[in-house]
């Protein structure tokens, strides 16, 4: 309830700036039905803003309709501060994520508090736009664990715009063992990455169809391998 509040709040300060509303269809069970229950729809809700001389803030909230009878089943909130009030380029980065979930029946869960701090860089090549993180994370899991994360952005604009790449890629490690009855006697770290490549084709003058590509390693498995979920979505800017 605090999140959807948080949401809520968030959205209607920041109604006068630039922002996007996207609509997924996840195909996750049609694919890999071993460790997806099923298909489900997700909306999500981003805003950026870029300043060359005081940096940047990203805001990303995103709901899975994934529960029983396509309700709620998890909330994630992703919050990115970069801070520049200095002639070098190199940036203050400031992340934060979290979020909750449901699981069937009725088993609540959370997506573990993030917090990191470190350096960014933003640049652009050849027309596309590119943003580098290098941050220490801390997972607040039951036990502790202390962390590099990597974080790569990348977009650009084809066509006079009419086509959109964008997307990113974090990677990081953790300890096996965060302090569970599920991660008792493991050692050591893993390393873990999620991203995101999408294609959008602009249809109107604020609407667009495309696709997201979610990729996941260690993120919701601890099996080494990589798995890949794609979606069909419709994103409206405004």
């Amino acid at each position: 309830m605090k999140t959807a509040l948080l949401f809520i709040a968030v959205a209607s300060i920041l109604s006068v700036q630039a922002q996007q509303l996207q609509v997924h269809y996840d195909f996750r069970n049609s694919i890999d039905p071993d460790l997806n229950r099923t298909n489900f729809a997700s909306l999500t809700f981003e805003y950026f803003k870029s300043n060359d001389s005081t940096g940047s803030f990203l805001l990303k909230m995103q709901t899975d309709f994934s529960g029983e009878n396509n309700n709620v089943g998890q909330l994630f909130l992703q919050v990115s501060k970069n801070l520049r009030y200095w002639r070098p380029k190199i940036q203050l980065a400031l992340t934060y994520s979290g979020g909750l979930g449901v699981a069937p029946p009725s088993y609540g869960y959370y997506l573990t508090n993030t917090f990191g701090i470190g350096a960014a860089y933003p640049f652009q090549w050849k027309g596309a736009w590119f943003s580098t993180s290098l941050v220490y994370r801390f997972s607040a899991f039951p036990r502790p664990s202390h962390d590099p994360q990597f974080t790569f952005y990348f977009g650009k604009g084809l066509y006079n715009y009419k086509i959109m790449v964008a997307g990113s890629l974090v990677v990081w490690s953790e300890n096996r063992n965060q302090g569970t009855d599920f991660t008792n006697g493991l050692t050591g770290k893993k390393i873990a990455f999620f991203g995101d490549p999408q294609c959008w084709v602009k249809v109107g003058k604020s609407l667009s169809v495309g696709s997201r590509i979610n990729l996941f390693y260690h993120t919701l498995t601890n099996a080494n391998r990589i798995q890949v979920y794609p979606t069909l979505a419709l994103k409206n800017q405004f």
